[in-house]
């Protein structure tokens, strides 16, 4: 699939939520886009938005009552503003569940995704 055919149904995932959760979910798609030009957002694992560059960096879903980003390699990154609030207890994944009403802090937000770059950089 193409980057433009998963950027197409990324927008329409994002726009037949009717409810809070796409808006919601818009903010977070832009604050990670924000992050690197080069990362190329991905529709994986029937129906889920990802984006990626040198790996896959985070997924997004909207679930009955939240929005959750889970981040792939969410355990090896630093998160000093500490958006993460899922699986903290794992040893590769952490997330970040947004509820209605929730703020988050889009400028940490796209300083986490810079860090899941940095980690899915190769190493040499």
């Amino acid at each position: 699939m193409s980057q433009d055919n998963a950027t197409d149904l990324i927008d329409q995932y994002v726009a037949a939520l009717a409810d809070w959760r796409g808006p919601a979910l818009a903010r977070l798609r832009k604050a990670i886009l924000k992050a690197d030009p080069a990362i190329v957002e991905a529709w994986k694992w029937r129906g889920s938005p990802v984006w990626c560059l040198d790996g896959n960096l985070v997924v997004g879903n909207a679930h009955k009552e939240k929005v959750k980003l889970t981040f792939s390699h969410g355990a090896a990154l630093s998160d000093p503003d500490g958006l993460f609030n899922n699986g903290l207890g794992g040893k590769v994944w952490r997330a970040i569940d947004v509820f209605e009403g929730d703020s988050i802090d889009e400028k940490a937000l796209t300083r986490l995704v810079r860090a899941a770059i940095a980690f899915n950089q190769p190493q040499g």
